[in-house]
């Protein structure tokens, strides 16, 4: 035994054990993530054949998923999905890339920062829903007050992930650039960008959830196309069953916009997920 290994246990040190990492099952991991939903619709299911949940208050599994067929059989949810689905992919997209813009401009440049952040933080401020009368005097009962207000909902998550990871960048690494002559727009794209990656990706994120629920608010505004006007159609003749379909593809829209960030994750930060296998 070495000297050093025999005085460390002399004096009451344990020597370090090296941590062996398993790999969970992919079959394993897909199966507890299931777990939660499958109580829920389980619960669901009992409450309804138990008479604890009547129909005037919300309908049974069986119900809802008869209204799915009935609503895809016809055409109309089909019809409501792809007229939401554009809405929230424009409002999307013009909010986004907003609050990139202005987040890389804040972050990278003191005169940008001085300039827009105390006024972009101001407007951050101001709840969404409060800009519903505004935009109705100003676009009128249009698709364009629709993705006005999704795109103002989801450009200050970005901006906040974008400023914030911007000005994380390595200055120093910023310099060496600037010494190998590349010019500004150069060192933003190649230097920039890749190291705030993470935080722009998880500003996307939160972008992604709030533009379904800026959807949810845009199309209680007179809407006669979409999923929102199903709801109200359904709410007016008492239809639980319609209510339940909508908030379900609500939820669907929701919990799909978080997957495809994650894949995004895998594919543009491989590091990542090998670092995250190798910390559990």
């Amino acid at each position: 035994m070495p000297g050093d290994t025999r005085a460390a246990l002399d004096a009451g040190l344990v020597a370090p054990r090296g941590r062996r990492h398993r790999p969970r099952p992919r079959a394993l991991a897909v199966t507890l993530r299931t777990l939660g939903p499958l109580a829920l619709l389980g619960g669901w299911a009992l409450a309804s054949a138990t008479g604890a949940l009547t129909q005037d208050v919300l309908a049974s599994p069986a119900q809802v998923a008869e209204a799915v067929g009935e609503l895809w059989s016809n055409g109309q949810l089909a019809d409501a999905l792809a007229v939401s689905l554009t809405r929230a992919g424009l409002g999307l997209l013009f909010g986004a890339s907003a609050g990139l813009v202005l987040g890389v401009i804040t972050g990278f440049t003191r005169l940008g920062e001085e300039l827009l952040d105390s006024a972009v933080q101001v407007l951050r401020t101001v709840p969404f829903l409060a800009l519903v009368p505004l935009f109705m005097v100003w676009f009128g009962i249009t698709e364009t007050a629709k993705v006005a207000l999704i795109a103002v909902a989801t450009s200050f998550p970005m901006y906040v992930s974008a400023s914030g990871g911007v000005r994380s960048t390595d200055r120093k690494l910023v310099e060496a650039m600037r010494s190998f002559g590349l010019g500004r727009w150069a060192i933003v794209r190649t230097v920039v960008l890749p190291g705030a990656l993470p935080s722009l990706l998880s500003g996307l994120r939160l972008s992604m959830t709030l533009s379904v629920i800026a959807l949810i608010a845009a199309e209680e505004i007179n809407s006669t196309e979409g999923i929102g006007y199903l709801m109200a159609q359904a709410q007016n003749y008492s239809r639980t069953d319609v209510l339940a379909v909508c908030i379900l593809v609500y939820g669907v829209l929701g919990l799909t916009a978080d997957g495809i960030v994650r894949v995004l994750e895998r594919v543009l930060m491989p590091w990542r997920q090998a670092v995250q296998g190798a910390a559990r």
